[in-house]
């Protein structure tokens, strides 16, 4: 009996091993191209002492430095940031967030709230791709089964699709035929593609003058969207961590001014700060002709160098954001994360020096 026991054990840790190492292999690993799918399982490895964190989609993950803000003010920072990253989803990476550490501030960016279900984000593969990009890289949870929930497209739902969320080889069982050598050279570790979260750009491609978008029928927020925002306003309250909103300084998309007095009203109610920093490009410095990689649509390095200035100057005296330089444990920590970023920032440029040349 003891050696059926032992045999039928062993047969198990050897499929269980089979599984985990094919799973490795098969899903994709986001190094090359799309690194934003790495960004949201970076943050386990730096969990813990972050004054601040912030959460929200491409407008805080590439429009905000966490390394300026210590070199600068000695602000502790991380940016839990994704593509297309929705409402529900940064309310469930805040409440996950808060099992490894409590945060002073939590900093929401709110251009999200104009997408109120999975449906009306467009395109239903697509989406599928982005709610990978943030769920994949979440560790097992009830906040990650319950962001799953809440992210599922129509189609996901129809093929009961959310349990390869938590086994993602039921997704990419069929990848053998997409392999690349990248595959094989992180099949069990992979690089660290950001800095505190924040993806690096140098490039630079100038604004243009103007910016159209087609009118809407309607600018009001959906129900789904205030939940969420309700949510997460409770769920900072309970916490002690104070919930700043803001508008990342970005041309496009457009942040219409129905928008922006919905969010206003909405924090003047809940006694929230909000700060739209559209309106204040001008005190950052901001300078569209070299401080954008894409044409407005986000910041590269050096703009986000300058929203990061501008923004731990307001963490520290309207929030009381602590400078923590004179801890020496930090301190040691923070200087290793500034020479990584500096030696990344200096690769960047001398690859774009090559290209020009």
């Amino acid at each position: 009996m003891k050696k059926k026991i032992a045999l039928f054990t062993s047969v198990l840790v050897i499929f269980a091993l089979l599984f985990f190492c094919l799973q490795a292999l098969l899903v994709p690993k986001y190094m090359d191209k799309s690194k934003e799918g790495n960004l949201i399982g970076e943050y386990y490895a730096n969990a813990g002492n972050n004054d601040v964190v912030f959460v929200g989609d491409c407008e805080v993950y590439e429009n905000f430095s966490p390394i300026t803000l210590w070199e600068e003010y000695g602000i502790t920072s991380y940016i839990r940031g994704s593509a297309q990253q929705l409402i529900w989803q940064s309310y469930y990476l805040m409440e996950e967030t808060f099992r490894y550490e409590t945060p002073k501030v939590m900093v929401f960016n709110v251009l999200s709230m104009k997408y109120d279900t999975p449906k009306s984000t467009g395109d239903q593969d697509e989406r599928e791709a982005y709610n990978r990009m943030t769920l994949d890289g979440m560790r097992w949870s009830s906040s990650k089964w319950n962001s799953i929930q809440a992210s599922m497209t129509e189609q996901e739902r129809e093929k009961e699709a959310q349990f390869s969320y938590l086994l993602p080889l039921l997704r990419f069982h069929d990848r053998w035929s997409q392999l690349t050598a990248d595959d094989f050279t992180y099949w069990f570790h992979r690089l660290q593609v950001s800095d505190n979260g924040y993806l690096m750009q140098t490039g630079i491609k100038p604004a243009g003058d103007d910016y159209w978008e087609p009118p809407l029928a309607d600018y009001s927020f959906g129900e789904n969207s205030w939940y969420y925002l309700d949510k997460m306003v409770e769920l900072c309250e309970s916490k002690g961590t104070e919930l700043v909103l803001i508008k990342a300084p970005a041309l496009s998309p457009i942040w219409h001014d129905a928008w922006d007095e919905q969010i206003a009203a909405y924090a003047k109610e809940k006694g929230l700060k909000y700060i739209n920093m559209l309106e204040y490009q001008e005190e950052m410095g901001i300078d569209w002709s070299v401080d954008t990689y894409d044409a407005g649509k986000h910041l590269n390095v050096y703009g986000a160098e300058k929203a990061a200035r501008w923004f731990g100057d307001y963490l520290q005296k309207e929030c009381g954001v602590a400078d923590r330089r004179n801890d020496p444990q930090l301190s040691a920590l923070w200087t290793k994360k500034t020479e990584a970023y500096n030696d990344r920032k200096a690769l960047l440029e001398s690859k774009k020096s090559e290209e020009i040349s």
